[in-house]
């Protein structure tokens, strides 16, 4: 796997939109790899780690959200589903599975179904420590404001918005990876 061609192939301009992906996703694969080597009983394949990191966003070209320069069609929302939908079709399983459960802690079909969101009513929720330290690292770097990091209260307070159950996941996290 080469993180970065396929960052090419998606995104062949170099231009604001790849260089907010690459910083971003570097952002958060530099956390993901700091929580690897702090914690080596939790036996990471730092490998894969920072390479889905580097395309957990891969899909936000195909949104629609111009304040970070995509022009696509699709609600934002869709970016890791669609991210998923391009590391598919390249046998890329592993890789879409980060893309597709790292919005907020992850998404349960009870919540697709009750907020009406456009994605297909199943559970999109990190489940291997990989997929769950990349949606953790995720949290503290924002594409809208890559200058700053966030501290973990900060990122715990942006996730309040979608409920009380993401930011005790977000916190139970925390105290694991901290």
């Amino acid at each position: 796997m080469d993180a970065f061609a396929f960052i090419r192939k998606h995104y062949p301009a170099d231009g604001p939109l790849r260089r907010l992906l690459v910083e971003h996703s570097l952002c958060v694969a530099r956390r993901a790899l700091r929580i690897a080597g702090r914690h080596p009983e939790l036996r990471l394949d730092t490998h894969f780690l920072f390479h889905a990191a580097m395309l957990h966003d891969i899909g936000i070209f195909l949104c629609d959200a111009p304040g970070i320069h995509c022009h696509g069609s699709a609600p934002y929302l869709l970016h890791g589903r669609l991210g998923a939908e391009l590391l598919r079709r390249e046998g890329l399983e592993a890789y879409a599975r980060v893309c597709e459960r790292h919005t907020g802690t992850g998404l349960t079909a009870a919540q697709i179904v009750q907020q009406g969101l456009p994605l297909p009513p199943q559970d999109f929720c990190p489940e291997t420590e990989e997929e769950r330290v990349i949606c953790y690292a995720d949290k503290f770097y924002s594409k809208s404001h890559p200058e700053r990091t966030k501290r973990v209260d900060e990122a715990a307070r942006s996730l309040a918005k979608f409920g009380a159950a993401g930011v005790e996941k977000f916190m139970e996290w925390a105290r694991r990876y901290e």
